[in-house]
């Protein structure tokens, strides 16, 4: 029987030292057990969580508790009311100019590493994004009245 430890060997190279080749997990890539370990302990630690925070939480709802709350005063009139379309272009440039903001992470991660060019190719980048913002918002896109 060999050693379940050995100096430099875990819990994975014990579980597929004992599998036989033939066998499924004999096959699979060591690389991937901790994955379906992970994916294991989500599956077991969402519904775990869930339940206890059922048993634990008060459970006496109310009249006024099932109303709807819109800011603290009584809701006006139907929530399906039609908005006008500046507001979808307003969230629609939000996402956009987030997004391309998030491409600065990486960029800073390996600034150093990119050294001189990636200076330049990111002043190109921000530069093309001001332009892009300006021109937005002299064409009157941002404001909402």
């Amino acid at each position: 029987m060999p050693r379940l430890k050995e100096r430099g060997q875990g819990l994975y190279y014990v579980v597929f030292q004992y599998c036989k080749p033939g066998l499924v997990w004999g096959s699979m890539p060591q690389n991937y057990v901790p994955i379906f370990l992970f994916v294991a302990l989500v599956a077991i630690a969402i519904p775990a969580t869930l339940m206890v925070a059922k048993l634990v939480r008060p459970n006496n709802p109310e009249k006024a508790k099932l109303s709807p709350y819109e800011c603290g005063i009584d809701p006006v009139d139907n929530a399906r009311g039609r908005y006008t379309v500046r507001f979808y272009i307003v969230a629609i440039l939000f996402v956009v100019f987030d997004v391309e903001t998030i491409f600065l992470f990486p960029w800073a991660v390996q600034y150093r590493a990119l050294g001189l060019f990636g200076l330049v190719e990111i002043l190109v980048f921000l530069a093309i994004l001001i332009v892009g913002y300006v021109w937005i918002w002299k064409k009157g896109a941002l404001e909402w009245v």
